[in-house]
């Protein structure tokens, strides 16, 4: 059973490969492998022992039509080669071939001799005349494509020809092909010829031997021939200067301008307003303005071809007519102006003409747009001329609104500061569905953001701005959606300059992780590394160092350390980037370490990509200050020596090692010096931007300070004045307590001296010391006190051993206490003095204080120009508040101080009357004394 069963599935088998066998011999038949002959295979066999100039002469003597041809197309090739045989042997053969030949030998000897003449293969005067002999020979030629090819051949030899062989081989011919005799095509080449040959000689011959003919020219039967003429009389007039246009073109151009034919009234017109500025003010006011204005009335009536030359030179006309109009004239071109940029957009039942010249016409008002904006005056762009720029910003061709965002940026220069009022039509630009209006304007996009976005400084709280921001994110998704990559890598380049135009705050928020997530998700290389370029610039333009940090970490996180072998890669397409954006001090301290760590990676193609890389790093390191992260680096080679597998790794890295031998030998000491110079350059870039981070830091916190401080100052002035009329009531308080005190102490004095006995015997010896202790506050009492006491103590020397009595002792009782108030109120007085003088320490301290809090403020303050002068003013009005508030303290102080002063003095005055009464008492105590004692005497004898 299964020997039956294996014999079926073989002879199906078999016969699956016999039927493969017939197919694959009716595929292998015999067919005929050639279309010649053998007698045409001998023919086109040419011998290999021949040489390239023996073997052109062979091909053009006895080869077949197609040989002969591709001998004359290589005809530059030999001429770089050998062009003195050349000439001498082949260019010959070359005017015998031509002879009778066809249209397509003809076009490759003129399309050969215009490369020779073109690139300067040849010396000019030793083979351009065997040349201009052939091109003179076949200029006439009955085919007209062939008679062209040869005239642009014999244009480009007249800029080579001398002035002499261009008199005799060209003009003489030419004043005999310009008759009226000669072809059409003869008389519209010697126009050309013409208009090419008046650049070569001075003025005077060109107006006596070319002008003349010139003018015949222009009045030929043939419109064509005058049309063509006409555009060759700028060359002309060019050529004889500014004194003869006036006298000898302008009337023939104004009698062109009023030609029967259309184009030929075109060509003037073109050519009037391209010699607009040889033409003197009084023709432009009276010859070329009726003639535009007569141009533009009957323009609406004339075909569509010659208003869409009208409008292509819309713009240049009116700029050199812009000096010459009245109100009223410019008024009709800006109204003639809106009409074109509306042209085939309003028909009869409101359709849309499709009309190639119509789209032509508009297209034309978008590139003279710049031009008008000028002439009406940004000033006036919103009441004349903004309607007509928003209908073609929204036209329905797409050609029509690519030409305006080919433009746009030029508009918003000339706008200045009214640049707001174009904002909606950018973004509906940006938002456009067609991609070509979007690459339109990515081609300057960086002018034109530059102009919107640096308008004003309260940008970010304009409600238009975020309109902006996510009409920019929309386009560049919408361009990564496409498979326009070209325009996406174009877009991301574009975009870095927005690392100038907008805060780092925003930039940080919005365009960095969308970047970030190109670079991740992104399959197209050239995408990816313009993406990697434009991280870079954002992370090196980002003046807050905890978004840099943040940035650097997702860096290495999720591309150093990813988990796709694709993110690794990408990691070091960044590294590339950032090598040639930062600084080596930058890039060495936190690119190089996770790249070198890339050794490790286990896959071949990320070890491939880093031995490319290594010569760039090691560019990037100087010692001695890199020395270990030269040894990180050498470590790191030497492990792809010893440890690396893969072939093509290993391949790659014995030649980066030799790469790497010659990288200090090779370069040039002065490319180095320039690097070093670059380099120095960024470093210095970088760390300005990190003072200015400082700075807006210190700033921020310099507006709070200054807030609190101004806060803490209205609140001290206010504490100052309270404090001060306390002061002055207390010391008010102070000064009656004591007027009523010494009012109780002379009174107890009095009471205290009348209810003292008179009989009491003082003695000697205290009462000259009580004196004696007086003496340090009697005032200028004490010289009298002193002499009476030395005069009683002789006296009364005798009654010195005599015991003391209780009046002496009550006198110095009383005069002890009195003593000790005055050294009490003396005490006080020198406590409040002590206090004053501390109270006037605490407020200098505190003036000192706030002028150092007050210097503070303005240097951080002069960081902000605007914001600090009003900080400095509102803190140099609190400095000069808290000084008055000082001086009306201090003032205040001074009072109180001669007030106690006065007190002091009216207390010392009481002590010395005091001291008076007790000294007469005194007297009137020794006096009695003596008088007993007189008459104890008198009684004993």
């Amino acid at each position: 059973m299964f020997s039956s069963r294996m014999s079926v599935n073989q002879s199906s088998l078999l016969y699956g490969q016999l039927e493969d066998l017939q197919e694959l011999a009716f595929i292998e038949r015999p067919i005929r492998r050639s279309l010649k002959t053998a007698e045409e295979i001998d023919q086109l066999t040419v011998d290999e022992d021949l040489n390239d100039i023996e073997r052109a002469v062979y091909l053009l003597s006895v080869g077949q039509e197609v040989q002969r041809a591709s001998v004359i197309s290589n005809l530059p090739s030999l001429v770089r080669q050998n062009p003195a045989e050349t000439f001498r042997r082949v260019v010959p053969k070359v005017r015998e071939v031509l002879n009778g030949s066809g249209a397509e030998i003809q076009l490759a000897a003129a399309a050969s001799f215009l490369t020779i003449l073109q690139d300067d293969i040849i010396l000019i005067h030793t083979h351009t005349y065997s040349i201009l002999k052939t091109v003179l020979l076949h200029l006439n030629h009955r085919d007209t494509v062939v008679s062209n090819a040869w005239l642009e051949t014999l244009l480009s030899a007249i800029n080579a020809l001398p002035k002499e062989t261009i008199k005799q081989e060209v003009l003489n011919p030419l004043l005999y092909q310009s008759q009226l005799s000669h072809s059409l095509q003869a008389r519209l080449a010697s126009c050309r010829i013409l208009g090419k040959v008046s650049c070569k000689f001075d003025s005077h011959i060109v107006k006596k031997e070319l002008l003349p003919l010139a003018r015949s020219l222009c009045q030929d039967v043939e419109f064509e021939v005058r049309a063509c003429m006409c555009r060759q009389l700028e060359s002309i007039a060019r050529a004889t200067g500014v004194d003869d246009i006036r006298t000898e073109l302008l009337p023939e151009l104004v009698e062109l301008a009023g030609d029967e034919e259309g184009s030929v009234r075109l060509a003037a017109f073109d050519t009037i307003i391209n010699l607009m500025e040889m033409i003197d003010s009084d023709d432009r006011l009276h010859v070329v303005v009726p003639l535009v204005m007569s141009v533009c009335d009957t323009s609406s009536q004339a075909d569509e071809a010659v208003v869409a030359s009208l409008s292509f030179q819309f713009g240049k006309l009116c700029s050199g007519l812009a000096g010459s109009l009245s109100d009223e004239q410019r008024g009709r071109l800006l109204q003639r102006f809106k009409v074109l940029c509306v042209t085939g957009l309003q028909t009869e039942g409101n359709q849309t003409d499709i009309n190639n010249e119509s789209k032509l016409i508009r297209c034309n008002c978008c590139y003279n747009l710049p031009a008008m904006v000028m002439f009406a005056d940004s000033a006036h762009f919103l009441s004349e001329l903004y309607p007509s720029f928003s209908s073609l910003c929204c036209d329905p061709e797409v050609s029509v609104r690519r030409s305006a965002a080919a433009s746009f940026h030029q508009v918003v220069k000339l706008l200045g500061s009214n640049v707001q009022v174009v904002h909606k039509e950018l973004l509906v630009l940006l938002q456009d569905d067609a991609l070509e209006v979007l690459d339109a304007l990515m081609n300057h996009l960086e002018e034109t953001l530059e102009a919107v976005l640096s308008r004003g400084e309260n940008l970010t709280l304009d409600n238009k701005f975020p309109e902006l921001l996510s009409a920019l994110l929309l386009a560049e998704q919408k361009v990564g959606c496409s498979l326009r990559w070209r325009l996406h890598e174009k877009l991301l380049q574009r975009y870095s300059c927005l690392a100038r135009l907008l805060p780092g705050e925003l930039l940080h928020q919005s365009f960095s992780p969308r970047i970030f997530i190109i670079l991740t998700t992104n399959k197209v290389l050239p995408v990816q590394k313009e993406g990697a370029r434009t991280f870079c610039i954002f992370l090196r333009y980002n003046r807050k160092q905890e978004q840099r940090q943040e940035m650097m970490e997702r860096l290495i996180q999720d591309l150093a350390q990813g988990r796709s072998y694709w993110n690794r890669l990408r990691f070091l397409d960044v590294c590339e980037m950032a090598s040639e954006i930062f600084s080596r001090k930058y890039f060495n301290k936190h690119f190089l370490i996770p790249a070198l760590e890339l050794v490790h990676d286990p896959v071949a193609n990320v070890r491939y990509k880093l031995c490319q890389l290594l010569p760039r790093l090691r560019s990037s390191l100087r010692l001695p200050a890199d020395k270990q992260l030269l040894q990180q680096l050498d470590f790191c080679v030497q492990k792809l020596l010893c440890r690396e597998k893969d072939k093509d790794v290993v391949a790659t890295i014995r030649k980066t090692v030799l790469e790497l031998d010659k990288l200090d030998l090779t370069e040039p000491f002065h490319k180095r010096q320039e690097r070093d110079l670059l380099d120095q350059k960024k470093e210095k870039e970088e760390t300005l931007l990190l003072e200015m981070e400082q700075l807006e830091r210190q700033q921020s916190e310099g507006k709070l300070n200054s807030e609190k401080h101004a806060e803490r100052k209205r609140r001290e002035s206010k504490t100052s004045l309270s404090a001060t009329k306390s002061m002055s009531m207390s010391s008010s308080g102070a000064a009656l307590s004591a007027g009523k005190e010494m009012r109780k102490a002379k009174l107890s004095r009095s009471r205290s001296l009348s209810s003292q006995p008179t009989t009491s015997k003082p003695t000697n010896s205290d009462r000259p010391v009580k004196v004696k202790e007086l003496s340090g506050t009697s005032g200028p009492g004490k010289s009298m006190l002193q002499s009476k006491d030395d005069s009683l103590r002789t006296v009364h020397f005798t009654m010195a051993t005599q015991s003391t009595s209780s009046m002496p002792v009550l006198i110095r009782s009383n005069t002890t206490s009195l003593l000790d108030r005055a050294s009490t109120l003396d005490h006080r007085t020198s406590s409040m003095d002590h206090r004053v003088s501390s109270t006037e320490q605490r407020d200098h301290r505190t003036g000192t204080l706030d002028h150092r809090t007050t210097n503070m403020d303005h240097r951080n303050n002069m960081v902000d120009q605007r914001t600090g002068t009003m900080d400095h003013r509102s803190s140099t009005l609190d400095h000069r508040t808290s000084a008055i508030d000082q001086r009306d303290h201090r003032t205040s102080i001074l009072d109180q101080r001669d007030h106690r002063t006065s007190t002091l003095d009216q207390r010392s005055k009481t002590v010395d009357r005091g001291c008076g009464v007790k000294e007469s008492q005194s007297r009137k105590l020794s006096i009695n004394r003596k008088s007993n004692s007189f008459s104890v005497q008198s009684g004993r004898e």
